[in-house]
């Protein structure tokens, strides 16, 4: 089945902006930010095996396997600018997959790492080892959602083998170094129990373009915060459709 979901359609020649989920997410965890985006930006994104309309297909449990399978999926849609944002394993995903754009065409127009630490400073926590109550309670640990409903339990249940196989491809994920040429934009929630800012700002060691950190209130799923998609909409259509780019290496922070 396909790798990529259309979330939002735009005229022809418009940057498409390629989504790709946290372990365990799906793209549907993308429509508000679509939604949010506006008409100038086309949104698509990765569908990973083991859930929702996948939810039959076993999980990879590879992140270099994911990307070579996304990548393949992204050829025909080279025939306009493409931008990444991953979110948590994601970003991580992000990175790999632009990399080989890169290698092969034309550099996606942007990247956009959001709460994760760079991956030079990658971390093997060896959650993918864990019994099941021990990888939900670093769902919960990163959530901040200590208590679940019995309709929140039996969905997180359905999804450990999915939740399994996306830590197991984060933790044995080894960094090759790749140095990407386009901005980079890391968001992170300044409450993430998973990633210090430093090592979001190590992002910047990854690219030969402008980096920029920006700073959010909420944590590890900041997203879903009450203003946060907006915040993070304007600060994306800025940079795919508008003229300037961000400062080198700069920071900022909500006021």
């Amino acid at each position: 089945m396909s790798w990529i979901r259309t979330l939002r359609t735009a005229p022809p020649g418009a940057v498409r902006l390629v989504c790709l989920p946290h372990a365990g997410g799906s793209a549907h965890a993308w429509i508000p930010l679509a939604e949010a985006l506006g008409p100038g930006v086309e949104v698509l994104a990765a569908q990973y095996p083991g859930r929702h309309d996948r939810l039959a297909e076993p999980p990879l449990g590879d992140l270099k396997l994911m990307a070579g399978h996304i990548v393949a999926s992204l050829l025909p849609l080279r025939d306009a600018p493409l931008a990444l944002f991953g979110h948590s394993l994601g970003a991580v995903l992000a990175y790999e997959i632009a990399a080989r754009l890169q290698a092969t065409g034309p550099a996606p127009r942007h990247l956009f790492a959001s709460a994760m630490l760079a991956p030079s400073r990658h971390r093997h926590e060896g959650v993918h080892l864990r019994d099941d109550d021990g990888i939900l309670a670093e769902v919960d640990r990163l959530s901040g959602t200590p208590t679940r409903s019995p309709g929140e339990e039996m969905l997180l249940r359905l999804l450990l083998p999915a939740i399994r196989g996306d830590y197991r491809a984060f933790e044995t994920y080894t960094d090759p170094g790749h140095v990407l040429s386009c901005p980079v934009t890391v968001f992170l929630g300044d409450a993430d129990p998973l990633v210090q800012a430093r090592d979001a700002h190590a992002w910047a060691e990854h690219t030969t373009g402008p980096s920029t950190l920006r700073v959010l209130p909420g944590g590890h799923f900041y997203l879903t915060e009450p203003g946060n998609t907006a915040e993070i909409a304007r600060a994306v259509s800025g940079q795919l459709t508008g003229p300037t780019e961000p400062a080198r290496h700069s920071v900022s922070a909500p006021s």
